[in-house]
């Protein structure tokens, strides 16, 4: 058996039932399966167990925490338990805050999401962060790393300057992955699975262009197979 591929497929799914029939499809060729803010509060801590099955697949739990550092050591210390390899939280909450998830989730790798891969620089002009996105970005991850923070999220367009900014010991998380030919949806920021892991990433954010095929094992497959041809 090959070893599975860096990709983390996001299990948007309705319910328990397609989250879980999804994951055992592509667990065989894949190491990470992710669980976001919809699935978790609709189905709560069983959620993870579901996904994870008998495979031990990575679960990467993306929360996206944001509140301030009292509130968020208590989150990230109550899903601790539940022993995700990865959990996220917003970098923009600062550096007391990224902190205090670090030290409430010992054993979980905690991940600064940056800028979120569906604003443009538009958006960027409108909220208050001062651009270009790869500036702002560059800004925050090497606050987040300063700040205990092992991994970061962010697009495919900024994780060369991003692995130049902050060396190779941390892990580089790129949503906005679609295969060649694949709707963008809503993601502004986009590359292909290759070039994003030419560019440095460690772990590919991939969902609909898995999730929505006819057979998602079989489209997991053909992605890590064409990754394989590539590295």
């Amino acid at each position: 058996m090959s070893t599975p591929a860096p990709i983390a497929v996001a299990l948007d799914a309705p319910d328990l039932e397609t989250a879980a029939r999804w994951a055992g499809l592509v667990t065989p060729h894949v190491s990470t399966v992710k669980v976001g803010l919809e699935l978790y509060l609709r189905y709560g801590p069983d959620v993870i167990a579901s996904v994870r099955g008998a495979s031990g697949v990575q679960v990467f739990l993306d929360l996206k925490l944001h509140d301030i550092p009292n509130t968020v050591a208590g989150a990230a210390r109550a899903v601790a338990r539940l022993r995700p390899a990865i959990l996220t939280v917003h970098a923009a909450g600062g550096p007391a805050m990224i902190k205090a998830a670090v030290d409430s989730a010992p054993h979980t790798k905690i991940a600064a999401v940056t800028v979120l891969t569906s604003l443009s620089e538009s958006d960027l002009d409108r909220i208050g962060l001062i651009g270009p996105a790869d500036e702002a970005v560059r800004r925050l991850s090497s606050m987040a790393v300063e700040a205990g923070a092992t991994a970061l999220v962010c697009s495919p367009h900024e994780v060369a300057a991003v692995r130049a900014e902050v060396g190779p010991a941390i892990t580089l998380i790129t949503p906005g992955v679609r295969p060649p030919g694949a709707d963008t949806q809503d993601q502004a920021r986009v590359a292909t699975p290759e070039r994003a892991l030419a560019d440095g990433a460690d772990l590919l954010v991939i969902g609909r262009p898995i999730t929505a095929s006819p057979d998602p094992g079989a489209a997991a497959a053909a992605i890590a197979s064409a990754l394989r041809r590539t590295t």
